[in-house]
């Protein structure tokens, strides 16, 4: 009786470690990052765009079912960007809206420093690196499908590029620019027709696709 009574006390502290380990490690996790939601959504849509660029090759021939995929996961992940992950990870948040007279208005706003809602430091990083490193690697991209003279990815990477940089621009006129009251024409006037580059990009590139496909139509009906 003596040896099953210290065996079970044994097994209820090894269990009581094992349970405390477990809860400083949650702990130490929440306190690291305090939205991992937040946090996997705002780099897994740009990640998966990334990924579809390189290898849907392998799997469709469709250029046209290629950039669709891509396309849906880069507007995901602008809208997830623009809408949760930077009012959650840094406290900004930038929008537009028009006026009664038909102008358009571009807000950029930052979360005060007295509030209850703080920025983690790992929390912040990651969503500064994560825009930026993303913006560098379609740079690339883009020089790198000038070269070998891809008009059609070229197109792609632009919309990504656009995309992103417009979340890119926005945010760094939400940290800095509220700060400072910079507030000029030249800068307005650049972050309007940065924004509305993104509209004029994808009506060319669906005009692009609308155009190859009545081409292949007239040739699969000229070769029957």
């Amino acid at each position: 009786m003596r040896t099953s009574f210290s065996c079970s006390s044994i097994e209820q502290k090894i269990v009581k470690c094992i349970k405390t380990e477990v809860n400083h490690k949650r702990h130490c996790f929440s306190i690291i990052l305090k939205h991992p939601v937040a946090v996997f959504f705002h780099t897994v849509f740009r990640t998966g765009a990334l990924v579809a660029f390189f290898f849907c090759g392998w799997f469709s021939s469709s250029f046209i079912t290629n950039f669709v995929i891509i396309i849906i996961l880069l507007c995901m992940d602008f809208w997830t960007v623009k809408n949760v992950s930077g009012r959650l990870l840094v406290g900004l948040r930038w929008w537009n809206y028009v006026d009664e007279d038909g102008k358009s208005h571009w807000v950029f706003e930052s979360r005060k420093r007295g509030s209850q809602h703080k920025v983690t430091a790992v929390e912040s990083r990651i969503f500064w690196l994560s825009l930026v490193a993303f913006e560098v690697i379609w740079i690339i991209l883009f020089f790198g499908a000038l070269v070998i003279f891809s008009l059609k990815w070229s197109m792609v990477i632009i919309v990504a590029a656009a995309m992103n940089g417009a979340n890119l621009y926005g945010y760094i006129r939400c940290k800095w620019g509220s700060r400072n009251k910079l507030k000029s024409a030249a800068t307005n006037f650049f972050s309007a027709q940065l924004l509305k580059s993104v509209s004029n990009i994808f009506a060319g590139i669906v005009h692009m696709i609308c155009m190859e496909i009545e081409e292949q139509a007239l040739f699969e009906s000229a070769a029957l």
